[in-house]
């Protein structure tokens, strides 16, 4: 995620923090300030931070039940609003969805618990409540916090956590896409209630609103992408037209093709055809600004990228973008040349054309499906 920056690494995940979390702490020490002075400033900021180490716990729940079902999860990201825990790949069964959606709040139940076995027993429910008094007590506050966060991501629409179980028990009466597209409805409705509060009582929850509104809206999306993959070959959703980069070419030279072409992905190809790497627009401003026009390509391409054979399926190329968090995915023949790429872009208009084709029609040559033949 863009404007993010790297804190460390912890069993195998990256754990990242948006620039604006800062702007949450400074936000909050100057909240503090005014109510009680430096002191009740820095205890706002102290209660912040621990309120998100609940946060990532939350989230490695996530993690190492993914884990379970070798599921990796590369990083996970603060946010103003919460944790982002960003999984390879989606769990293809119910069952194992349901188990990974679950484990998050179930950590926070925990730390609930905890708190209140450490306190006596003493914090009511009333205390608790008092989230936002900062004259309340430290742990009582935090445990009311994470009471809250169970209730809030156990709601049953996406992107909550309760949405991926509803979509988990839907699933197994009904199509993956149907349950998804169920619960994501739920979800953008849930963000039209969100954004009509907002209006009315706090701000915060118009950007909560929104970032609701755009992840349920990306999970249908995706939904809908794994429902039709299987159907569709990899070499039917192709770019087969693009502009290639001898690896003795240099930044200005790409630099040309940029302007020359709409392309954003350069691939470098050797003298056999075969994809040795690839330069993306970022990447090629970049070095033209650290090294010059005359620097060789080849020390600014990515290597390592996915490549999947053209018969394959769409579904392996669309995992593999996925897993590898890619801008494309090189597309080859069975001498191994590159004969396409996919990217994000080919995908969305795949879907665009599918759903705008007349029925009886098949989308890798638009070309009608030959008639049944009539009984004697």
């Amino acid at each position: 995620m863009v404007w993010s920056f790297n804190i460390g690494r912890i069993f195998g995940t990256t754990v990242r923090i948006h620039v604006t979390f800062l702007l949450l702490l400074v936000w909050i020490w100057f909240m503090h300030y005014r109510i009680g002075g430096a002191a009740a400033a820095w205890e706002g900021v102290a209660f912040i931070l621990a309120v998100f180490a609940c946060v990532v716990l939350h989230e490695y729940g996530h993690a190492l039940a993914a884990r379970r079902y070798g599921i990796r999860t590369p990083d996970i990201t603060l946010l103003p609003i919460g944790g982002l825990a960003r999984l390879e790949r989606m769990p293809e069964e119910p069952g194992q969805e349901f188990v990974i959606a679950v484990a998050g709040p179930l950590v926070n139940v925990v730390i609930a618990v905890l708190i209140f076995l450490a306190l006596g027993g003493s914090a009511g429910i009333e205390q608790m409540m008092q989230v936002e008094d900062p004259r309340a007590d430290f742990l009582v506050r935090l445990a009311g916090v994470n009471v809250f966060l169970v209730l809030f991501n156990m709601i049953p629409a996406f992107p909550m956590d309760g949405g991926r179980v509803l979509r988990a028990l839907l699933a197994t009466r009904m199509t993956w896409a149907r349950a998804t597209q169920i619960a994501a409805n739920i979800g953008q409705g849930l963000a039209f209630l969100f954004g009509f509060l907002g209006l009315l009582y706090n701000p915060l929850l118009i950007f909560i609103a929104i970032f609701v509104y755009l992840a349920a809206a990306a999970e249908a999306q995706n939904a809908q992408i794994r429902d039709v993959a299987n159907s569709v070959l990899t070499g039917d959703v192709m770019v087969t037209e693009f502009a290639a980069l001898d690896r003795s070419a240099s930044i200005g030279e790409a630099i040309e093709r940029l302007l020359a072409t709409t392309q954003n992905e350069f691939p470098i190809l050797d003298a056999y055809g075969r994809m040795e790497g690839l330069l993306t627009r970022n990447d090629m401003i970049a070095a033209l600004k650290e090294t010059g026009p005359e620097a060789p390509v080849v020390g600014a391409m990515r290597t390592g990228l996915p490549s999947v054979h053209r018969r394959q399926n769409l579904t392996e190329g669309f995992r593999l973008m996925q897993e590898k968090n890619a801008p494309a995915v090189a597309v080859v023949d069975s001498d191994g040349r590159l004969v396409g790429l996919l990217t994000h872009e080919t995908i969305g208009e795949m879907m665009m054309v599918r759903a705008a084709m007349p029925e009886g029609f098949r989308f890798g040559r638009l070309r009608r499906p030959p008639p049944m033949p009539r009984r004697p």
